[in-house]
């Protein structure tokens, strides 16, 4: 049995992995993070048949329960404080979370394994998008020519997201694609180029209706190739991957970045 601490326990996105894993017969949810429902019982906020309790840090709730791995579906300002924590304390970690550059993913991969345990990372634990990932690295490996387009609801305060993140730096550790003018050479403001991460040129377009969509576009002479993946409006796409993580988190230590990393 593994037994499981949920940080942002009574978020959008938490709702339905809880009760996936409040089903799950090998998996147990014995604690929950949440500063707004501090003190109060995980059944009684979340109707789930946990005995635990829901804590105002990761740190309090590791001191009261025994945890084999914390899922931290937080915020870009709580989750590094929450990773560095729960693995400093020997607890598996899988990062659901945006917010942490590659740097980041470093300095927590050395401390990783001086403590003997695993962490997954990913901007998006759906599979669909794990399979974008995938279908990405394959297209850069032959094309010489892209760009990703990043899009999410105008209060995302984070940018790019996670998943374009992620999708760049994994494309950026095979190859830079090549670009016709350097930003140096550029006309105008250089913003109008996007951000560059691990050399890809990133546009984060910020507008309401939009949850999570990602799109990398491959450009050659006179054709395209456009790769998309968008999010609906609930989280149900996140608790297959979510759940596989926490299931493989423990088989090796260090950090693993994308949920690509565990398909078959």
């Amino acid at each position: 049995m593994v037994s499981v601490c949920f940080a942002g326990v009574t978020g959008w996105t938490a709702l339905p992995i809880v009760a996936a894993i409040d089903a799950a017969p090998d998996l147990e949810l014995v604690a929950g993070v949440s500063r707004r429902a501090a003190g109060g019982s995980l059944a009684e906020e979340l109707g789930t048949t946990s005995g635990g309790m829901i804590h105002a840090s990761v740190r309090e709730a590791l001191e009261a329960a025994e945890v084999d791995v914390l899922v931290d579906y937080t915020s870009a300002d709580a989750v590094r404080a929450n990773v560095w924590d729960a693995v400093a304390a020997g607890v598996h970690v899988v990062v659901g979370s945006s917010g942490l550059a590659a740097d980041d993913y470093r300095e927590l991969d050395t401390l990783a394994r001086e403590r003997g345990v695993g962490v997954i990372a990913a901007g998006n634990f759906s599979v669909m998008a794990a399979v974008l990932v995938r279908a990405a690295r394959v297209a850069a490996e032959q094309l010489t020519h892209w760009e990703i387009i990043d899009y999410a609801i105008d209060t995302k305060p984070d940018v790019p997201s996670g998943t374009s993140r992620e999708l760049a730096e994994t494309i950026g550790a095979l190859r830079q694609p090549e670009k016709a003018v350097p930003i140096a050479d550029l006309h105008g403001p250089v913003e109008a180029r996007g951000a560059d991460v691990a050399g890809t040129r990133i546009h984060s377009v910020r507008l309401p209706s939009f949850v999570v969509s990602t799109e990398i576009v491959f450009g050659g002479g006179g054709e395209r190739l456009t790769m998309r993946h968008d999010t609906g409006s609930t989280a149900d796409p996140y608790v297959e991957g979510t759940l596989l993580a926490i299931r493989r988190v423990q088989e090796s230590v260090g950090v693993r970045r994308g949920l690509e990393s565990l398909l078959p």
